[in-house]
């Protein structure tokens, strides 16, 4: 299979949901929509699954403690950052009510905020950065991306992929220093496996944050 595909299906797919998900409302205004997230995040499992084994950069672990304290340490960085950076010029458009996990009489459903928490934690990392920085980093560099090690990526290209990444995001500018972040600790340790850990940390603190907070537009 093309390596553009395989990095790019669980990616799109997700994105196709995400607009669904905006257009339910309205095709289906007794459907609760905050239970499509886990049906997303399943689907998406399935795709990686299925792709598996095209990841060669998955395929062994080989990332040492110092990275991977290293990449605890970013992600808990973005993370700080991530929840400071919301000012409205930070911001693409209007933020909205988020992922609301409070039933009418404002009690937490519990099943929910785990769907939730492990879809940003565990599924959504895998599949951004096989799509992000295995990927877009990489064909920005060099077009025959298979065969550029990551150590042979510039600032330039950096600063590019990480623009593109932060346009995806209500709130660019946080999505561009994540971006930046995520991109360099691949660049510096060489390993997607680095960057992956680094953007599961932020997400899944982030959910512990929004949770304790209320602050669920954040999600």
């Amino acid at each position: 299979m093309s390596p553009i595909f395989v990095r790019s299906l669980p990616f799109g797919l997700y994105i196709a949901l995400l607009v669904l998900e905006g257009l339910l409302p309205d095709w289906a205004p007794g459907f609760d929509v905050r239970w499509l997230y886990p049906v997303k995040a399943g689907l998406v499992v399935l795709a990686l699954a299925v792709l598996w084994r095209h990841y060669a950069e998955l395929r062994t672990w080989g990332l040492p403690l110092r990275h991977v304290l290293l990449s605890v340490a970013v992600g808990f960085v973005v993370l700080v950052l991530w929840i400071n950076l919301d000012a409205g010029w930070m911001l693409i458009g209007k933020p909205g009510e988020g992922y609301n996990p409070t039933g009418e009489a404002g009690r937490i459903d519990w099943m929910l905020v785990a769907f939730r928490i492990a879809g940003a934690a565990l599924v959504v990392p895998v599949m951004e950065e096989l799509f992000w920085r295995s990927f877009i980093l990489r064909w920005v560099q060099q077009p025959d991306f298979m065969n550029l090690h990551p150590a042979r990526i510039g600032i330039k290209t950096l600063l590019i992929a990480s623009a593109l990444f932060a346009v995806e995001h209500l709130q660019w500018l946080a999505g561009l220093i994540a971006g930046l972040a995520y991109g360099w600790l691949y660049i510096r340790t060489r390993n997607l496996w680095a960057p992956i850990v680094a953007h599961a940390v932020t997400n899944g603190a982030l959910g512990a944050y929004v949770v304790a907070t209320g602050h669920w537009s954040f999600w």
